[in-house]
């Protein structure tokens, strides 16, 4: 797959368009957005992603478009369990719901630049070394065994967030417990000291950290094109701010989530090691050579086992829920 130079730039002033124009038409003013809203937003940004997938699909071929199709679909997937932690974050620091909007905002820019840097780093260790993939497929069904594992989430209200890094921030520099507005830092006293939105904010951010270390490797599994790989995080983070008001109602009834995205996780773990099988150099495994037996998995059987994965964790998480309020009626 051929990208010009241009294209890039088109690609990145587009979606830094898209940001600034979601920041001056909804984040700029603090408001807690309707559902009505939150929901044509977050449909307008997933029209977005499909017209850019079918222009992949135009100039760069049915396979690509695949691939893009594929890696949208993976990426939009795992942002929902992230905006279960956005919840418990949330919640923790009671952000006010006004305000919840910039806090997602600004966790989604640092998404963004964070992925750039990881993919960039994933490109080019992928190219120099092919046996990269065995490490990206064992530590994707690594944490796939761990999500599968730790799948019990209760509440986000029973919650309490965790991070060394703000219990840092919160010894070391000056803070209030108060929120003034949406401001960052206010002066209290004569003295400037931190505002409870600038920690929900590193809390994010550090979030959005960990969430690259399963992103990044989980896409590079469906595709090893950089471009394909950039557009499908950005077009899956776009549009993610809406979609924490429109099913964040709905988090805590997706009992089954993590595991169907466990299982996502160690499928793509599994095609990451048949395809490193495929470009084999290691000299402890089949002397160095190619393992031919391996199989292929094209981007459209991807596609369905991951989509298919996600509407079984879903019919079926709503329908345990339903199941244990009758039960809980009946008692």
């Amino acid at each position: 797959m051929s990208v010009d130079l241009w294209v890039w730039g088109v690609t990145i002033a587009v979606i830094i368009g898209l940001l600034i124009f979601d920041f001056f038409a909804h984040v700029r003013v603090p408001h807690e957005p309707s559902m009505r809203e939150a929901a044509w937003w977050s449909a307008f940004y997933i029209s977005i992603a499909l017209v850019f997938g079918g222009v992949v699909w135009a100039f760069w071929g049915a396979t690509f478009g695949g691939e893009y199709f594929v890696g949208f679909v993976t990426e939009k997937s795992l942002s929902i369990d992230n905006l279960f932690v956005f919840l418990i974050i949330m919640s923790s620091f009671k952000v006010p719901r006004a305000y919840q909007q910039k806090v997602l905002m600004v966790g989604i820019i640092a998404a963004l630049v964070l992925r750039g840097i990881f993919i960039a780093i994933g490109a080019t260790a992928i190219e120099q070394y092919s046996w990269i993939f065995y490490i990206f497929g064992a530590f994707l069904i690594y944490t796939a065994y761990k999500l599968a594992v730790d799948s019990s989430h209760t509440s986000a209200e029973d919650e309490h967030y965790e991070n060394a890094m703000i219990r840092f921030v919160q010894r070391v520099v000056p803070t209030t417990d108060a929120y003034h507005s949406d401001r960052l830092t206010v002066k209290i006293e004569g003295k400037r000291v931190i505002t409870p939105m600038l920690i929900v904010m590193l809390a994010i951010g550090s979030a959005d950290l960990l969430f690259a270390f399963d992103s990044i490797p989980a896409i590079f599994g469906l595709t090893q094109e950089p471009y394909i790989v950039f557009t499908a995080n950005a077009f899956a983070l776009l549009g993610l701010r809406q979609l924490f008001f429109v099913i964040g109602g709905l988090l805590d009834r997706l009992v089954y989530l993590s595991i169907g995205l466990a299982f996502i996780l160690a499928f793509i773990g599994l095609k990451l090691f048949f395809h490193a099988l495929h470009v084999n150099e290691l000299p402890f495994i089949n002397g160095g050579e190619n393992v031919d037996w391996a199989p292929e998995i094209n981007p459209w059987l991807s596609l369905s086992i991951i989509v298919g994965a996600v509407i079984v964790a879903t019919v079926a998480s709503l329908a345990k829920t339903r199941s244990d309020e009758r039960n809980s009626d009946q008692i």
